[in-house]
């Protein structure tokens, strides 16, 4: 069974095809025949059969971005109390070495490690979201101490921008409408 890349990909040769021939078709009722052709009842059932990809094709899932952090209690102040994230995995290699730990928000994962070289301080992540007017709310209710980030409106979208006490830089931003 074919990919729903390599189906649009048909749908495209097919319309192309008939072109030549003087045949013009739009793209969505090109969809409709090779859907057809393909045993299937029309795009939409197709489309929600068909694998996005195939076994061995390259597939890239989620970035997870990974921060430099030098103070544990801090790190948690901030990114737990404050943001909202829970610690999902914490890990030493023994006691009194440093932390990597992995936090989680509403399907957002961040690393965040102590390790030298694990991260550069300073970095800086840029995260689309949805909902950036109820999350700049729930931050300004909190009356953090730190940091009262605002909303800044954008060529590409509404971003509330964090610091966390590390240098590090989190940009979350909601598409315009």
């Amino acid at each position: 069974m074919p990919t729903i890349e390599q189906a649009k990909a048909m749908a495209k040769r097919l319309r192309s095809a008939l072109a030549v021939n003087a045949i013009n078709i739009s793209h969505a009722a090109s969809l409709e025949l090779v859907a057809a052709e393909l045993g299937h009842r029309d795009w939409n059932a197709a489309a929600a059969i068909l694998d996005p990809h195939r076994p061995g094709q390259v597939s890239f899932r989620q970035a997870i971005p990974i921060l430099r952090i030098f103070d544990l209690a801090k790190a948690r102040e901030f990114y737990c109390d404050f943001l909202g994230f829970a610690i999902t995995m914490e890990h030493r290699h023994e006691l009194g070495l440093p932390v990597y730990m992995a936090i989680e928000r509403a399907g957002l994962e961040l690393h965040l490690t102590e390790h030298h070289g694990g991260a550069s301080p300073g970095s800086t992540a840029f995260v689309w979201m949805t909902g950036v007017q109820a999350f700049h709310a729930e931050l300004t209710a909190k009356n953090y101490g730190y940091g009262r980030p605002g909303i800044e409106r954008l060529p590409w979208g509404d971003q509330l921008q964090v610091h966390d006490p590390f240098g590090n830089r989190i940009r979350f931003c909601q598409r315009h409408k």
